[in-house]
Formats: structure tokens, sequence, C-alpha cells
């Protein structure tokens, strides 16, 4: 009897030792699962926070072979300096030991000056300026509203962007510069040009006021086009 008893008793060891072991090892198992997970996760969030960190400014320019998207990283503590055009990566710096300063590079297809500047404001702060041209984004933009003109049409189910610049006569769609014909008219003269099978072109005629100058119209298969605010 005394026997059977401990058999009983040993056999019943036995089994909740088995119970004990599986659930160690499921334990372990979720443990180390969701370990990974949190390291997962984890990394995941501080790469994007830290990229957000770095990504400090963004500027939209328009030029006249369009509209560009401007971005600069500045990891102050590394001194990292990395500016993005139209998303493509266009100048790089690492292990900048001089954390104010300047970076120049060309914009779009024209090739035009940027320069962002880096200015200590206080303790670990810092202004970014965008210069276009040697002239802040504010006053290259004002000025640019004197020098050219913008209209935004859509033809055959595409937006064109068509831009011209009055000192020089150019005219950019879309950012292609247009082959184009100009000729004297009885009131002034007019640059033609075509966008596909349309017929295109600028009218300049003068305005009669000298604060006003010359008035530029688009007018595209035989209608004129209203001109676009940027």
């Amino acid at each position: 009897m005394k026997l059977l008893d401990f058999l009983l008793d040993f056999l019943l060891f036995c089994f909740h030792s088995i119970l004990i072991r599986l659930d160690l090892d499921q334990l372990v198992a979720m443990a180390s699962q969701e370990e990974i997970l949190y390291e997962d996760e984890l990394r995941s969030r501080y790469g994007h926070l830290e990229k957000m960190t770095d990504l400090v400014a963004v500027w939209e320019v328009a030029l006249s072979d369009g509209v560009h998207k401007i971005e600069f990283e500045h990891g102050t503590t590394s001194g990292k300096r990395v500016v993005y055009v139209d998303g493509k990566e266009a100048l790089r710096r690492d292990w900048m030991f001089k954390l104010v300063g300047k970076e120049t590079f060309s914009v779009g297809g024209t090739e035009t000056k940027a320069t962002i500047n880096i200015d200590a404001v206080s303790g670990f702060a810092y202004e970014y300026t965008l210069e276009i041209n040697g002239k802040s984004l504010k006053k290259y933009m004002e000025n640019r509203s004197k020098t050219s003109s913008t209209w935004v049409i859509n033809l055959d189910g595409v937006d064109c962007r068509i831009v011209l610049e009055k000192d020089t006569m150019d005219i950019w769609c879309n950012g292609k510069k247009m082959e184009t014909a100009g000729e004297f008219v009885d009131d002034g003269t007019e640059t033609h040009f075509t966008i596909g099978d349309h017929d295109c072109y600028i009218k300049a005629v003068s305005s009669g006021k000298r604060r006003e100058g010359i008035i530029h119209s688009l007018i595209v298969d035989e209608t004129e086009i209203p001109e676009a605010a940027e």
C-alpha cells in the first residue's frame, strides 16, 4: 500500500514538473517575442524621431522651370548638414565642428544660386534663412513678381505652368524652355510658341502708364488666359 502511494505521488510530481516546464518555456518564448517586438518598435521610432529632429527647415521656391522644394537637415550633435532639392540630395557635410555658417548650392535646370544661412539664436537654438541669388526669399519673390509672369492652364488633361521672363522674353513650360518666334503687330509685339497641337503667344502692349509699364497677356487657341498668382 505504501509502495502504491509512493508511486502515485511520484507520478503526480513528474506530471506537475512537466506542466511547470511547459509554462516556463511558453513564458520565456512570449517574453523573448515581446522583447524583439519592443526592440524593433523602439528602433523604428528612434530612427523616425532622429530623422524628424534633423529636418529643421523646408522651403518652396518658384523659379522659371518650376516650383522646387528645398529641405535642410542639421544635426546639432554631429554637425551634419544635408540639403535636398526636390527629394534628391544636393549637398552633404558630416561632422562639422562649427554649427553656424552657410551652405551654397544650385536649384533647378536654371542652376539658380541658393544659400542657407545658419545662425545661433540663443543656447542650442538656431535660425535658418534661405537666400536666392543673394536676396532673402521674401525679397526675391517680391522682385520676381515684377520681372516674370506666370499662367497655369490644363491642356489635353495635363496642367501646364507657363512662365515668361520679362527681361529676356524667355518662355518656359513645365521646366522646358520653349522655342519662340517674335513679331511686331500694330499695338505691340507677339511671341509665338506651341504646346502640343495648341497655338500660343504672349502679347506685349504698352499700358500707357509709367508705373505699370508693359502689359503681357497669354493667348492659347485664341483664348486669353488669366495670370496666376504665385
